[in-house]
């Protein structure tokens, strides 16, 4: 880091160096950046009410408040309250296991807890559906959303049970608690915010997802959207079943800051040098390894079965090298253009957020979030009626679809970016600057080369989400263009499992290392 030294020997003097970087910094234009980049992303929601408005109330009133409209609130609701605690269970199991016990193999059962993730939600319910063919309705929806989106509950609780302070479950047992009671009044209150963190990502997957609910034949907002859009192209009808869905996701949302509260978690010092002693099992370790196997087998390997029994039955001729070659190769592009795209757009707000935070700051960072959390169907029917309104031409290009994977996946290089530049010292763009340099080369040559790690895993997480997404590019893409999933889609649509077998193979194989970097990086951050 630099000191004030360093910068009187660069040939100023530190208040001159300070004073005239003060002046010269670009917080001018890259604050006018995140300004437009964050307005811009609120464009989705800002669009479902204006055509409220539009639309008037009395369309409006009998447009929403339908049987239709009633049995989808109801099949949403049943499906969040019944599948979020049962991940929460899951996970909360899981993740003690792992990390708190001495369970034989505890390291594989954690990688198996989070490797679920590099399989997409509707392969999921493809493997299921093709392995028991009457699995329709709630309770499948249940079964099947739980063994996908469990592990974004699992890493976080695994992490946050990493980093307690020990010394506080020694002091609560020396006060005579049972190990019950101590993991209820001490351990479950400090994971507090890792499970409403994680159970806000599962609900909002559930409120977003489509295929996985296609094949059940259970009907949620997002599949009446994408019927009603591909069907009559009813404008109004889905645009105000899209605004009962952002609705549901505002309330998601509200929900979690409730739960979270405003208790203090951090602690004063580092706490116990000394890592926590694993639970002995004894005679219940035979019991306690039958929930990971159990899970790691409806999780993985029924799908992996699946895909294995379908690739076998069509044998060589499921290999159409010519058809899956292009659906790699558009795949990777639109992944890698998107991610680039949703990067660059992420810099100006998290260089933003640690050089210059402030109320501004904050809301600003707060439109990117809710952006981020808005349905992927959501973003393309704002984006479709706005675009045929007004921007005809630009109707099924590779720039709409660009823009769409930049508004959905914007927060995942936001996170990453901020992490970074909070790590590049802020004296180097001082430094950089008193030696001459404008500011836009003095921020290029320091903190951006410094921050690309970070941006290099923001890129990584955004291309996991766009080579996996199906919604927003079934309704945007060009003409001519077949994405992974979109052929993977197709051919299931067709029943033809065998066919659509090779596509899930791949995206599972393309998103199994992006997932384990992703697990090594959560262990790396955690200590251990």
């Amino acid at each position: 880091m630099q000191s004030a030294a360093d910068l009187a020997r660069s040939g100023l003097p530190t208040g001159m160096a300070a004073g005239r970087w003060a002046r010269r910094r670009p917080i001018s234009w890259i604050s006018l950046a995140a300004i437009l980049i964050s307005l811009f992303s609120l464009l989705p929601l800002a669009f479902i009410i204006w055509i409220a408005v539009q639309t008037g109330w009395e369309t409006v009133s009998a447009l929403v408040f339908r049987p239709r409209v009633g049995e989808l609130l109801t099949n949403t609701l049943l499906l969040v309250v019944l599948a979020v605690p049962t991940c929460i269970v899951l996970s909360v199991a899981l993740a003690w296991l792992t990390e708190r016990s001495d369970l034989p193999g505890a390291r594989l059962w954690a990688w198996l807890s989070v490797a679920p993730l590099a399989i997409p939600a509707f392969v999921h319910s493809y493997a299921w559906i093709s392995l028991v063919p009457g699995l329709h309705g709630l309770w499948a929806g249940v079964l099947i959303s739980v063994v996908a989106y469990f592990p974004f509950l699992y890493l976080p609780l695994a992490a946050a049970l990493r980093r307690l302070d020990p010394a506080l479950e020694d002091a609560a047992a020396a006060l005579g608690l049972g190990p019950w009671r101590v993991f209820r009044r001490v351990v479950l209150p400090q994971l507090r915010l890792a499970i409403c963190g994680g159970s806000l990502l599962v609900g909002l997957h559930l409120l977003a997802e489509y295929g996985l609910y296609v094949f059940i034949r259970f009907d949620t907002f997002t599949t009446a959207i994408v019927d009603q859009f591909q069907s009559t192209f009813n404008g109004p009808a889905a645009n105000m079943l899209a605004a009962v869905l952002v609705t549901c996701c505002f309330v998601l949302l509200g929900i979690e800051v409730l739960v979270r509260g405003e208790e203090r978690y951090a602690r004063v010092g580092s706490g116990a040098a000394r890592q926590q002693q694993r639970t002995r099992l004894g005679r219940a370790t035979i019991p306690c390894l039958l929930l990971p196997a159990i899970t790691a087998l409806l999780a993985l390997g029924v799908p992996f079965v699946t895909i294995s029994r379908w690739l076998v039955a069509g044998g060589a001729d499921v290999w159409r090298f010519a058809e899956i070659g292009l659906a790699l190769g558009q795949t990777l592009f639109l992944a890698l253009a998107g991610a680039l795209l949703a990067t660059v757009a992420a810099m100006p707000m998290a260089w933003i957020s640690i050089r210059a935070p402030g109320p501004l700051q904050r809301v600003l960072e707060g439109c990117n979030y809710i952006a981020g959390s808005l349905p992927g169907v959501v973003v393309a029917l704002a984006l479709v009626t706005i675009i045929v309104r007004v921007a005809l031409p630009l109707y099924q290009t590779l720039v709409t679809i660009l823009i769409a994977y930049a508004l959905m996946f914007l927060p995942r290089a936001l996170i990453s970016l901020r992490a970074s530049i909070a790590q590049a010292p802020v004296e180097l763009e001082r430094a950089a600057a008193s030696l001459g340099r404008s500011p836009l080369k003095a921020l290029w040559s320091t903190t951006i080369r410094l921050s690309a790690p970070g941006g290099a895993a923001g890129m990584a997480l955004v291309a996991l989400g766009i080579m996996n997404e199906l919604t927003a590019t079934q309704m945007l893409a060009p003409n001519g263009t077949r994405t992974l999933a979109m052929a993977f889609w197709s051919h299931s649509g067709e029943i033809d499992y065998a066919s659509a077998a090779p596509y899930a193979l791949i995206m599972v194989a393309m998103s199994l290392p992006l997932i384990w970097l992703l697990y090594v990086q959560s262990k790396r951050m955690a200590g251990r």
